[in-house]
């Protein structure tokens, strides 16, 4: 862990962050295509092992065909409150790949076991994989962040 005055530099997601990921269940979503960006809400599911995000969305869908031209996306997940003090959120950048068909099974499986509903639709399943991770933590001091970073970084 690593100290700047407002930033703590962090090698493992901490259980707080791993926490506020699972109390949460809606993420906004952002892709762009030819420089035009784009947002979207989704319903996630979130491995606390492996630290990625389970989402369901259909390809026709404007979000899921620019992932198919651009796969580096960025989302976000938010505490809404009007409490300054107790400002929460998350930051991510990361990879989006529709989840290969050996993980298909026990993806949907804890998919619908978060979200009973969706057993009634067809799910098309993709997994985001963050490669940075921003947590604003108002609790901790006005300002503060934890940020996360993998060791291998994809390069431009």
């Amino acid at each position: 862990m690593t100290f700047s005055s407002q930033h703590i530099y962090i090698e493992e997601l901490t259980p707080a962050i791993k926490e506020f990921i699972t109390e949460h269940h809606i993420l906004t979503l952002a892709t762009s295509n030819n420089n035009m960006p784009y947002c979207c809400t989704c319903f996630y599911v979130f491995n606390k092992t492996q630290n990625y995000f389970i989402i369901t969305s259909d390809k026709k869908t404007r979000h899921i065909q620019e992932i198919s031209i651009q796969p580096f996306v960025s989302w976000s997940i938010a505490l809404e409150t009007s409490m300054v003090g107790k400002l929460q959120g998350l930051q991510f950048t990361g990879f989006i790949k529709e989840v290969d068909k050996a993980d298909l099974r026990q993806e949907k499986y804890c998919y619908i076991k978060r979200f009973p509903i969706a057993s009634l639709a067809e799910l098309q399943l993709w997994r985001m994989d963050p490669d940075f991770m921003k947590f604003t933590d108002n609790q901790l001091g006005f300002g503060k962040k934890m940020i996360w970073e993998k060791i291998f970084r994809r390069s431009f």
